[in-house]
């Protein structure tokens, strides 16, 4: 027989596997009542419907064989995946917080720093400047940080990838949808953080900036 991966899908070096008949085992003194013993039945209809026929067919061999843990291939497979599935839960929640907290952290940055340059916005507005030049200084000099920070990130989670690549199925850790995801997400929020209170700095009155000022 070919390799086996009796132990999950997600097995990276399946184990040798001996089959031994069962006829074999009883000549040779072995009770093959004490070995675990599964039977796979491949049916055209539902599988949970052939239950009670096949608890029938083991009984008429041997009426003292019980009959238990009956499973789809599907509910095997879901099975031989639950440990995998649940790191995938914990890992893309935590990683899914994280960005949560980035994004809020990036807005609120740059929100800020925009906030506290509503004068210089108003005295620009004053001398002549035209909003379109002003919002293009704001969002430039913000998204200079966020450019240089978003492509730091992606290269570390590049190098810290291949850490938490048994952590996960079926699923590259240079993932490049997800990284290019991120980078647009982040970027995007960045933008809003300076362009919204860029925008806003540049309602107020320039005779009250300068007052201020």
């Amino acid at each position: 027989m070919g390799d086996v991966k009796l132990d999950g899908l997600d097995q990276t070096r399946p184990s040798s596997t001996l089959y031994v008949p069962l006829g074999q085992l009883s000549s040779s003194g072995e009770d093959f009542h004490s070995f675990p013993l599964t039977l796979v039945v491949r049916t055209t209809t539902s599988p949970s419907s052939m239950v009670s026929a096949v608890t029938s067919a083991v009984h008429d061999v041997d009426g003292t064989m019980p009959v238990r843990d009956v499973l789809t291939m599907d509910d095997v497979v879901t099975n031989s995946l639950s440990q995998s599935r649940f790191n995938m839960l914990l890992l893309g929640a935590f990683a899914g917080l994280a960005l949560l907290l980035a994004a809020i952290g990036i807005y609120s940055v740059l929100s800020y720093s925009v906030r506290q340059r509503v004068p210089e916005i108003g005295i620009r507005l004053a001398l002549g400047a035209r909003l379109s030049d002003v919002l293009r200084m704001v969002v430039v000099e913000g998204m200079k940080p966020t450019l240089v920070g978003v492509g730091i990130g992606i290269v570390a989670a590049l190098a810290l990838g291949r850490l938490v690549a048994s952590l996960i199925f079926q699923v590259k850790p240079a993932d490049p949808i997800t990284f290019v995801g991120v980078a647009i997400l982040l970027t995007g929020i960045a933008l809003l953080a300076c362009v919204i209170p860029a925008y806003r700095a540049s309602r107020v009155d320039p005779v009250i900036a300068l007052r201020n000022e």
